[in-house]
């Protein structure tokens, strides 16, 4: 076998390993029956998502307010430091970026564990607020390394250009700097919001009793058997996280 044909072989094999399990989580959200053979097609589970299941939108909705609370914090706060280590000295982006890898290499239960002793030290109660802060904390790293990506295509001369112009560093800053980031802070804010309203681990320590997230839900219901239910809540949050990296994508392609 050729080697073009085996490195093509191994990606086929391992895009069907992928995708096979989310086809199958897709297919049995139609299945009429609780049991993992296909005894016909039903929409009883989406019925029953929709009617009897206030405690899993309620747990959605948790997961929505803190991941577009935080995405939206991060990106903010990441904006700044990437536009701060772009322009600094080659001493203190030095020290950023060493200090930004860390996050990315510790394991998300120290991170965890980290945040709930030190939510247990300055006596804070575990709740979405904890939720908000931990989730802004890991978020940071990945929007700051997203905008800094794009500020690095960035040609520096335009910044003195329109500083020789009479333009200030704010002016600078808003007409110039931010318009130019404006794809990665986009495409910062989603990784963010997807990154926490997948996260488990980090949630798992400092969410409150009355603070569950969808993905605690879910864990919660699969302990007790896996409800065709989860079927239905994982085949529409796809359907909606595929139909906004589309949108996503004409977008940035229209604003670059």
């Amino acid at each position: 076998m050729k080697p073009g044909n085996f490195a093509k072989a191994i990606l086929i094999t391992v895009m069907i390993f992928f995708y096979l399990p989310i086809f199958i989580v897709v297919l049995f959200s139609f299945n009429s029956s609780k049991s993992p053979e296909w005894t016909g097609f039903s929409l009883k589970w989406y019925e029953q998502l929709f009617t009897s299941s206030a405690h899993i939108w309620r747990t959605f909705f948790n997961s929505l307010i803190v991941g577009l609370s935080s995405s939206a914090i991060g990106v903010i706060l990441g904006t700044f430091g990437a536009v701060s280590v772009y322009l600094g000295n080659k001493r203190f982006k030095k020290i950023v970026w060493t200090t930004t890898y860390i996050p990315f290499i510790i394991p998300d239960i120290i991170i965890g564990v980290s945040l709930l002793i030190f939510f247990a030290t300055i006596h804070i109660k575990l709740s979405l607020f904890t939720i908000f802060i931990a989730h802004v904390t890991f978020s940071i790293p990945y929007t700051m390394m997203v905008i800094l990506t794009r500020l690095q295509d960035f040609d520096k001369s335009i910044i003195e250009a329109s500083y020789d112009l009479g333009a200030t560093k704010f002016v600078t800053l808003r007409k110039v700097i931010f318009p130019i980031a404006l794809p990665g802070i986009v495409a910062a804010f989603f990784m963010a919001f997807t990154l926490s309203i997948d996260d488990f681990v980090i949630t798992f320590f400092v969410a409150g009793p009355s603070s569950t997230t969808l993905p605690l839900q879910i864990f919660s219901m699969v302990r007790f058997g896996i409800s065709p239910v989860i079927n239905a809540i994982s085949t529409l949050l796809l359907i909606g996280t595929v139909m906004i990296s589309i949108l996503l994508r004409r977008y940035i392609r229209y604003i670059i």
